[in-house]
């Protein structure tokens, strides 16, 4: 009860009211509304600035920018993992012989599939490949 009087504070809306819950429902999807949108806010605030920092920076040092660009984004997710412990790991998970249970569909695939006929091998020659990059751009 304490939240639902938090989330009417300041509209003259009593508890007691026939229609609360319509009242509820409506102020809820309200907030919700209200948050996307502050959220939507800030989103478009971080994209603006972080085109206008590197607009600057284009126009500053370019050498910067781009090497800011290919640097590999940081994840803070704790420390890496020990390597004997994840050797290990993939060992148990692919070594060990796992007995699916193949239904009748996986029948009735295979029994479709089997009039498919496969396709040619593909030859490249060097001609065909002097051909390719002299159309290329570069």
């Amino acid at each position: 009860m304490r939240t639902v009087r938090m989330a009417f504070a300041g509209k003259n809306v009593s508890l007691s009211q026939p229609d609360i819950m319509q009242k509820l429902t409506e102020r809820i999807d309200d907030l919700k509304q209200r948050i996307a949108a502050w959220g939507k806010r800030i989103r478009r605030y971080t994209e603006r600035s972080t085109r206008f920092n590197q607009n600057r920076l284009f126009q500053s040092d370019q050498k910067r920018l781009y090497e800011s660009m290919e640097r590999p984004m940081v994840s803070e997710t704790g420390p890496a993992p020990n390597q004997a412990d994840t050797v290990a790991f993939w060992r148990g998970l692919w070594s060990e012989p796992i007995n699916h249970s193949e239904g009748p569909w996986t029948e009735v695939v295979a029994s479709q599939c089997a009039f498919i006929t496969s396709m040619d091998p593909v030859i490249t020659t060097p001609v065909d490949v002097a051909e390719t990059v002299r159309r290329a751009p570069n």
